[in-house]
């Protein structure tokens, strides 16, 4: 098994976030990981994407460049990016803020509306964790039990009350695949 995976936005949507909570996850779960951010200059508001890579066997190189699965978080990250996923392959779209359909017939592609979704929960914060919900019900790269340990253990005791909204906010991004 081999994952290759690219989440792309704009800086403030977290998507460097979940791509540390998957490569902890797989290193929870005794996979080989790689995590590589990528940003501009901006704090906020700036292009942000990470390339996270999990294997059951020794990863050779972080840099992707034909991508298992694509989260585009926003236009700019979905222009940018829908062209490296691999034929065959998967694309999430966040259909919350990207008003376009894909022209890639040749991939697996699921529109998800990440931000409706987080602000149901209360929480537009969690945008991000409805992607990662969507990505790990089709991917099954590891296990959700495993994400919320390790959302857990870094949101420490101080923040330990959004446990339980990143939960289900994972469960709510699974939900929006299965339908």
């Amino acid at each position: 098994m081999l994952e290759q995976n690219l989440f792309a936005g704009f800086g403030g949507q977290g998507m460097l976030l979940i791509g540390q909570f998957l490569a902890q996850s797989g290193m929870k779960e005794g996979k080989f990981v790689s995590w590589l951010p990528s940003y501009g200059p901006e704090m906020r508001g700036g292009t942000a994407n990470c390339s996270v890579c999990i294997s059951d066997k020794e990863i050779a190189s972080p840099v992707i460049t034909k991508a298992s699965c694509v989260i585009a978080m926003n236009r700019p990250s979905l222009d940018k990016f829908e062209k490296t996923v691999r034929a065959g392959g998967l694309l999430l779209i966040n259909s919350s803020l990207i008003d376009i359909k894909t022209s890639r017939d040749d991939v697996e592609v699921v529109y998800i509306p990440a931000n409706e979704l987080a602000e149901q929960l209360g929480s537009p914060q969690v945008a991000n964790v409805v992607m990662l919900g969507a990505y790990l019900e089709k991917s099954n790269a590891v296990s959700i039990e495993s994400v919320l340990d390790v959302i857990a253990s870094k949101l420490g005791a101080k923040k330990a009350h959004l446990v339980e909204i990143n939960k289900k906010a994972l469960i709510a991004g699974a939900d929006a695949v299965k339908a």
